[in-house]
Parts: structure tokens; C-alpha cells; sequence
């Protein structure tokens, strides 16, 4: 792994835009330089028996856009965009078929532990505000545990620590369900499971990679990324039900259940894999302190990550619609119905647009939209300051789901982009990050809608997000000039 305060070069051919650099030498311990086409470095690979693919030190593995067919090249070297990842090829490896099902379990089991606590605490004290406290407890703690606690997925091995965290939730859960359990300790527990949450999903998103490589990596995202969606909704609409015919305390332990069944799938499903390790430091494990700081300073020392990752955090600006929908639709005289339509239209267009991103367009072309595709998941919501009405609205929400896609590109240039050694350390500062301006946004949001019209606060977020967009377009395409001209290619 380089220093922490180090720039970092996408592992070899053509980042994100297509600016060329050079790709990093493999001499050494694993004998063997670059190669032309990966039918010569397949070939170089079965003459010394390791492959430089992701653990060979100094070199990440080539990004998607940066492969070429064996046989089909030029001649001249110049690697040729791979096509699409298929869904038979994803669901096809063994590995992403456990991952995904530990995932799903995991999300239906959290929905599920939501929606009984809510009943739970409400019906003991009849209280809004401290049901909405309960309730906002199992998403706050993320924010102290991502940058603190997801360095573990970088100091442990991975399968390990996510079946650890999967048990230690289904014990603190099965506690949580213990009929009359006094509420500070429902409390306490629930941040207790709900930190155990940032080192496990670290883990499981720095594993991803390793699992699917190539170009099925995206794919798995955007199939993830559609599954999490509906378990969250179907959790929700099942977890109502369990409560009220099953009791709180029940629904509690069949989450507990859950996190047990994930925990043996993963177990049983997934290969062991080592730690990662840091080649230049050796096999010490820094404190979770100073590994926060270390991933702070290297996306801080990167230009190209700072950019990637406020392409993550354009989230906060289109996620505004989706906490006002419900003073929009009474602004425009609609009832409950069209509430849970407008926080629908977004979702849905995001599925749509990450099943066509991922699947029928090429890698190399994905990057070269991922800019025009971020100006789209915003520039939409501008429409709404002339206040169009409902079914116009959620054309345009459905639009900017749709631009959301571009995700899925600036997610596999951002793995590509992070050392594996320090990958799971990286996305929970990310991950934190999200969640940290999904609801500032919408804080500030709802405070502004108090003064202003819904409709003109969803269209003022729009426009910002759109300026944030190309200015984040500018800075990506400025830092990889910088990068080639340091490389002293030409820009």
C-alpha cells in the first residue's frame, strides 16, 4: 500500500475519461512485467504460478475499461473496451449468490426490527417524538462507526469479521427482544447492533471486488442496489404486518433469526480469504483512530478520489423529493396516495436506469457518461419551481432516477481507484459521508419548505445539485490532465 497522504493512479489503462496512463510495473517477486492483451499475461501467469491480478503489490487489477480480448486485438497494444456483463454471468459465481442472499436476510431482518420498535415504543409511551428518536437511532450511530470502526474490514480477514458482526447482531437483537426490556436498554442495544453494522458492510463492499473482478463487478451493483430497494420496501410492508399479528418482541427475534442465517451462509458459502496487508508497513494493525485518519489523508492527497467521491455525494441533492414528498403533495392538494407515488418515482427510475447502464452499455462508455448522467439526476427537479402538477412532477422525478445511474461508474472508478489493502477503510468514510448529507439535505430541506413553497425547495436542490455536477465534471477531467501530464503523457 503507498503512503496514505499519496496520490493514487487508476491501476493501468484508461481512467475514468479516458485519459491514457501508464500502466505500473509487476517485476520483482512475481517475475513477470506488462503485457499487451490478457491472453499474454494469462500465458505468463500459468508459467509462474501467480497471478498479479489483486494482490500483487504496487499493481490493482486492470479496471473494466481497460481490458482487451485475447486474440482480438490490433497489434498496437491499445486496449479494446470489454462488453457488457451479462446477469447469467454475475449470478453465475457462487460466491456473489451468498453474498447477495447474507445481504437481502440481513435487510429484511433490519426493516423488520424498524418498524417493531416503532410500534414498541409508541405503544409503551404514546409519544411521536420519541418514536421518531428510536427510530433515527438506527441510522445515527452509522456516522461514528463508518469512519471509526471500518477499518476493520482492512485488519481482519473479511469473511471472518462480517459472520462475527452477523452474530454479535443476532445476540444484541435476541436481547432486544426479551419481553419488557426496559427502554434505555432497547436504546443502548440498538446503537450497539446498529455500529456493528459499518464494519460488517465495509467488509462486504471491499470483498465485492474480490469476488467479481472484471465487469460483472457493476453489474452486481446495480443488481444490489435493486434488491436493497425492494427488501427495504417489502420489509417495511411485512414488518406492519409481523407486528401487529406477531407482537414487537417476536418480530424482534425472528430479525435476531436472520443475522444467524446470514452468518452460517456466509460461513459456509464464501472461501477464506487473508487479511489484507500492507506490504511497506508490514502486518501491524493501526489503531481505528489513526486508520480513519490515514483514509481521510489519502482521499484528501487525491484530486481524482475527492472528485469520485462528491460524485457519491451528489445524493444530497436528489434526495430532497423523496423528504418533502409528503408537504409537496398536500401543496398541491393531494392525499397519502400521491405521497407514496412520489417517493416511488425516483426509486424507480433508478432501477431502470441501473439495469440499462450496467447491462447494454459498454464500460468505456459508462465512465464518458457518468458526467452528463450526474447533471441528469438533478437538472430535472428544476421543473418543479413552475409547478407543473403531479403527473408531470413525477415524469420528471422518475428522469432524475433515471441520471442516478451514474452511480454504478463512479462506484467501479472509485474501487478501482483504492488499494485493496485499504478499500474497506475508504468506503466507510464514503458511506458515512452519504448518510451524513442525505440527511442534512433534508434537514435544511424541510426547514426551507417551512418558509418557502415544497415544490420551489425541490427546484432550488436541483439547481445546486446541477452546479455541484459540473463542477465535479470540471475537477475529474482537470486532475486526470494533471495525472498524465506528472506522467508525462499529453492531456
Amino acid at each position: 500500500m503507498p503512503p496514505a497522504d499519496a496520490a493514487l493512479d487508476p491501476a493501468g489503462g484508461k481512467p475514468v475519461h479516458g485519459v491514457p496512463l501508464p500502466e505500473p510495473s509487476c517485476l520483482g517477486s512475481y517475475g513477470h512485467s506488462n503485457f499487451t492483451t490478457e491472453g499474454q499475461q494469462a500465458v505468463a501467469d500459468r508459467e509462474t504460478g501467480r497471478s498479479c491480478g489483486h494482490e500483487c503489490p504496487g499493481h490493482q487489477p486492470r479496471p473494466p475499461w481497460a481490458r482487451t480480448d485475447a486474440g482480438t486485438g490490433t497489434g498496437t497494444g491499445e486496449p479494446t473496451p470489454a462488453r457488457p456483463a451479462t446477469f447469467g454471468a454475475v449470478c453465475a459465481v457462487g460466491e456473489f449468490r451468498v453474498l447477495w442472499l447474507a445481504d437481502v436476510l440481513s435487510l429484511l431482518g433490519d426493516q423488520l426490527a424498524r418498524v417493531a420498535l416503532a410500534v414498541l415504543v409508541f405503544g409503551r409511551t404514546g409519544s411521536a417524538l420519541l418514536t421518531g428518536l428510536v427510530y433515527a437511532l438506527s441510522f445515527l450511530p452509522a456516522l461514528v462507526g463508518g469512519p471509526l470502526l471500518a477499518g476493520l474490514a482492512d485488519r481482519l480477514p473479511r469473511r471472518r469479521l462480517m459472520v462475527s458482526c452477523d452474530l454479535a447482531r443476532g445476540l444484541v437483537v435476541a436481547v432486544m427482544a426479551a419481553p419488557g426490556a426496559p427502554l434505555w436498554l432497547l436504546c443502548a442495544l440498538l446503537v450497539g447492533a446498529v455500529l456493528l453494522t459499518a464494519p460488517f458492510t465495509a467488509a462486504r463492499a471491499a470483498l465485492l471486488p474480490d469476488v467479481l473482478p472484471d465487469d460483472r463487478y457493476v453489474l452486481a451493483s446495480a443488481i444490489n442496489n435493486i434488491t436493497d430497494q425492494g427488501a427495504q420496501v417489502l420489509g417495511f410492508a411485512v414488518g406492519g404486518g409481523l407486528a401487529a399479528l406477531l407482537g414487537s418482541s417476536m418480530t424482534l427475534g425472528i430479525d435476531a433469526a436472520t443475522f444467524v442465517a446470514s452468518a452460517l451462509l456466509l460461513q459456509l458459502g464464501l472461501a477464506h480469504r487473508p487479511a489484507p496487508s500492507d506490504p511497506k508497513e508490514g502486518r501491524g494493525r493501526p489503531s481505528a483512530l489513526r486508520s480513519a485518519l490515514a483514509g481521510s489523508r489519502l482521499i484528501g492527497g487525491d484530486a481524482r478520489l475527492r472528485a469520485l467521491l462528491g460524485y457519491a455525494w451528489l445524493c444530497g441533492f436528489s434526495v430532497v423529493p423523496e423528504g418533502l414528498a409528503a408537504p409537496y403533495a398536500a401543496a398541491e392538494g393531494a392525499g397519502a396516495g400521491t405521497v407514496g407515488l412520489l417517493m416511488a418515482a425516483q426509486p424507480t427510475g433508478a432501477v431502470l436506469g441501473a439495469v440499462l447502464l450496467a447491462r447494454f452499455v459498454a464500460p468505456a462508455r459508462r465512465l464518458r457518461l457518468m458526467g452528463p448522467l450526474a447533471v441528469l439526476s438533478c437538472a430535472p427537479l428544476l421543473g418543479c419551481a413552475l409547478r407543473p402538477g403531479i403527473p408531470i412532477t413525477l415524469a420528471l422525478l422518475a428522469v432524475s432516477g433515471l441520471g442516478t445511474a451514474f452511480q454504478l461508474a463512479a462506484n467501479a472508478a472509485f474501487v478501482q481507484a483504492v488499494p485493496a489493502a485499504v478499500r474497506g477503510q475508504v468506503f466507510g468514510l464514503a458511506q458515512a459521508g452519504i448518510i451524513t448529507v442525505q440527511g442534512a439535505a433534508i434537514l435544511l430541506a424541510g426547514a426551507v419548505a417551512s418558509r418557502l413553497a415544497p415544490a420551489l425547495v425541490v427546484a432550488g436542490a436541483g439547481g445546486l445539485g446541477t452546479a455541484a455536477a459540473a463542477r465535479l465534471i470540471w475537477s475529474l477531467s482537470r486532475a486526470e490532465r494533471a495525472a498524465a501530464q506528472r506522467a508525462g503523457l499529453p492531456g
